[in-house]
């Protein structure tokens, strides 16, 4: 459980007033004093994350927030911050008192509509008042699900989470429930799939990348054989393999190369592409991509990538996708970048987002992305297709949908 990734994990973001119980709800999920409460309204001040397995839906990540109504010096950033959380959540949990409904409460709500998840109301202190019939009936007409309880009451934690439980599986979204597959669907049992991996300076010492692990462990999940060599390897290998290869999977960096020495039977894709359909759409990806062409001077691109790490003279966004972008438009490009999760929130000045593979992200927020810029009338592509096309082999790769 500690093991598996935030990205492949349900995300609950726990909303509300300060000092309304958010952080008593997650250490009574929890069982344990995971997040600090105190009297002191504002106590949470940053977005904080916590790690649990919830029987049965498996690893989850609840995420504590500060306060919609924190009236602090820092307050306007703190709820811009616990906004942005809407972007990635699965499910909303907005925490309340009895009686206590206004702009905050709408603006969860509202904030929830527009990233299309469901809300679940926790009304909390309920010893102090009583929750009366009118009460109740303006949030049950708001939300998807209302469970009721004090959340520090220790005796009363096994219906509460019984409760909250049966919420949550009332709620949970078809994005979460429907992942799209990363390559099972492209293969059969007993068949054998080849990896191409550069190690190169950006490669991490002693182990793969993300995706490329993920990727071996679900063709082996597909009860299929996997065979990993480096691009130097790759022309002399291929022409040896049996079994013929159902497909080979390489990094997007080496494409030309893997596909101009793959035999035309054989359907080749890349790490970046496959992922680009597990957390996104490739239908939008590659309608963004054929934008490329239509590029001017001076247009600004951002370069999006979900992960943060120093960037090396090899750097794939900064470095390589510029320069690559550059050569083939022949265009005096502008670029700006946007790694982790300091995405931007105005997005209108951009003629072209390049996405990376989202490997750290999960689902909702990569297709969050998409929708904002879809609304916007922006472009969106992802590195794998845009490396393809510059390299002019986009044609050539298997880009399944």
């Amino acid at each position: 459980m500690n093991t598996v990734p935030r990205s492949l994990r349900l995300q609950i973001a726990i909303f509300g007033r300060t000092n309304v119980g958010k952080s008593s709800l997650i250490n009574l999920l929890c069982g344990q004093a995971a997040a600090i409460t105190s009297p002191i309204p504002g106590t949470t001040t940053d977005i904080v994350e916590k790690n649990m397995e919830f029987a049965p839906l498996g690893p989850v990540v609840l995420i504590d927030t500060a306060g919609l109504d924190d009236q602090t010096e820092l307050g306007e950033l703190r709820i811009q911050k616990t906004l942005s959380v809407f972007d990635r959540a699965h499910i909303a949990v907005m925490v309340v008192r009895p009686g206590e409904w206004g702009e905050t409460e709408q603006e969860i709500i509202a904030a929830g509509q527009r990233h299309k998840i469901q809300v679940i109301a926790a009304i909390n202190q309920i010893d102090g008042m009583p929750v009366t019939a009118d009460f109740l009936n303006t949030v049950k007409k708001s939300v998807a699900q209302t469970i009721i309880g004090n959340f520090i009451n220790a005796a009363a934690r096994e219906k509460l989470i019984s409760d909250f439980r049966s919420a949550l599986l009332k709620t949970l979204p078809e994005s979460f429930m429907n992942t799209p597959p990363l390559l099972q669907d492209l293969i059969a049992p007993g068949s054998l799939v080849t990896m191409v991996v550069p190690i190169d300076l950006q490669a991490p010492r002693g182990r793969l990348i993300m995706p490329q692990v993920q990727t071996i462990r679900d063709v082996l999940d597909a009860n299929a054989m996997t065979l990993v060599v480096k691009e130097n390897q790759y022309p002399e290998v291929i022409k040896h393999l049996t079994p013929q290869p159902a497909l080979i999977v390489c990094d997007s960096q080496v494409v030309k190369l893997v596909t101009d020495n793959t035999p035309e039977n054989i359907p080749c894709t890349t790490f970046s592409i496959l992922f680009s359909r597990l957390k996104g759409n490739t239908k939008s990806f590659m309608a963004g991509c054929r934008t490329i062409k239509n590029l001017q001077d001076n247009d600004l691109i951002l370069v999006a990538e979900a992960c943060t790490h120093h960037p090396t003279c090899e750097d794939i966004g900064r470095v390589k996708i510029p320069a690559m972008l550059q050569k083939v438009t022949g265009k005096k490009l502008r670029f700006e970048f946007a790694p982790g999760r300091d995405y931007p929130h105005d997005i209108t000045k951009y003629s072209l987002i390049i996405h990376c593979g989202s490997c750290m992200l999960n689902r909702q927020e990569t297709l969050w992305r998409i929708a904002q810029a879809e609304a916007a009338g922006i472009p969106i592509t992802n590195y794998g297709m845009a490396i393809s096309w510059c390299q002019g082999v986009l044609e050539n790769i298997l880009v399944p949908e």
